[in-house]
Order: structure tokens, then C-alpha cells, then sequence
């Protein structure tokens, strides 16, 4: 006797409770108990590498449990960090990873959070800057690690220049948040020393 064949469709359709409605342009990828991930936009199954294509397209997307409808997209989005981070050239020595799981759990964790996630935003604004000034002078598809350390000693005044500003704005956004937690601090324990910013 022929078996019939679970479409994905008729898998979602048996859960019960209903998928959060999605964000406009907001591209929904569902996760089955087998571990494969389902496009809904083009109604065919993915992988990691095709969800990394996405990440790095720019592709607004969420992944989804097909059964509970549960956000599952920051742990596809660790996968992908972890199959880079053991397959490749890591960007996370392991002091730093060490450092950042020491954060869990602290009273820092979400000051933390904040920090490394606002640095991380300028880093990309500099990265952004320095590829629109090397227009016209490589082909963006050839800019291996090799030819963008070479592009990047022969601009290096203007490298200098912008990575002072990253650190001083990193300075600053540190500093900020100590403020934060001195006021804070104040309100909840009044008579308490406050943070004394250092001279610049």
C-alpha cells in the first residue's frame, strides 16, 4: 500500500496555535523535527549555506518551529557562527569567548550586550566607508583578505584616521555607560560615591 506524503504545508497546518504574523518583506523559514529548514517563499527545503547567502544579501527573514511557531532564528544564526568559527579562519579567539561567557549571568550582561553590539555597528559603518573609497580600484568580487590588507597599507592615513575614531567613539560609549550605571546606582542607594569620569 502507498504511503502518502507529508507535505510540508500539511505539517504546519497540524499544529493548532497559529504563526505570529510576520514583518513586511520579512521572509518565513520554518525548522521540522528532521533538522531541515523549509522557504516558505520558494516552497523548497534549505540549508545553512543558503540562510548565510540570505545574511549576507541582507535578507530580512525569521526562522520558525513548524510546530510551535517558537522564534528559532538567533539558534540558526549560531550554527552559522559556529560552522565559521570551526571550519574557517575564526574571528573569536578563545580569551575572548572566555571573557564573554564570563558575562552571563553578571549584572553587566546587558550593558554588555549593548556595548559590543554598538561597536560592532560602527565597525561596519568604517568597513562601509573604506569599501565605497576603494571603488573604481578593485573588482569588490576579487577583494580576498590578501587584497584588502594590500589596499589597506596603501591607505593607511586615512585607515588611521577612521579606526581613531572607532576607538574614541568606543571610549566614549564605555564611558556613557558607566554614567548610566552611576545614576542608577544613586537612585537605588542614595549616598553612594558616584562614578567620576577620568580626564581626557
Amino acid at each position: 500500500m502507498a504511503q502518502t506524503r507529508r507535505t510540508p504545508s500539511a505539517e504546519g497546518n497540524a499544529s493548532k496555535d497559529a504563526p505570529p504574523p510576520a514583518t513586511p518583506g520579512e521572509r518565513i523559514l520554518k525548522k521540522y523535527p528532521n533538522r531541515r529548514l523549509y522557504d516558505t517563499q520558494t516552497s523548497s527545503y534549505i540549508t545553512l549555506v543558503d540562510v548565510k547567502k540570505m545574511v549576507l544579501a541582507g535578507q530580512a527573514f525569521v526562522v520558525r518551529d513548524a510546530k510551535t511557531s517558537e522564534d528559532l532564528t538567533r539558534s540558526i544564526l549560531l550554527q552559522i557562527i559556529l560552522e565559521e568559527e570551526t571550519g574557517g579562519v575564526p574571528i573569536f579567539s578563545t580569551q575572548m569567548l572566555s571573557q564573554v561567557i564570563r558575562f552571563y549571568g553578571h549584572s553587566m550582561q546587558g550593558m554588555m550586550g549593548s556595548y559590543l553590539e554598538k561597536n560592532l555597528q560602527t565597525f561596519t559603518d568604517i568597513q562601509a566607508r573604506i569599501s565605497e573609497q576603494s571603488k573604481g580600484l578593485y573588482d569588490p568580487k576579487a577583494m580576498t583578505p590578501e587584497v584588502w590588507n594590500q589596499f589597506l597599507v596603501g591607505q593607511a592615513p586615512v585607515v588611521q584616521g577612521l579606526m581613531g575614531n572607532y576607538l574614541e567613539q568606543s571610549k566614549n560609549m564605555f564611558l556613557q555607560m558607566q554614567e548610566q550605571m552611576s545614576k542608577q546606582a544613586e537612585t537605588l542607594f542614595p549616598g553612594m560615591p558616584g562614578f567620576v569620569p577620568p580626564k581626557r
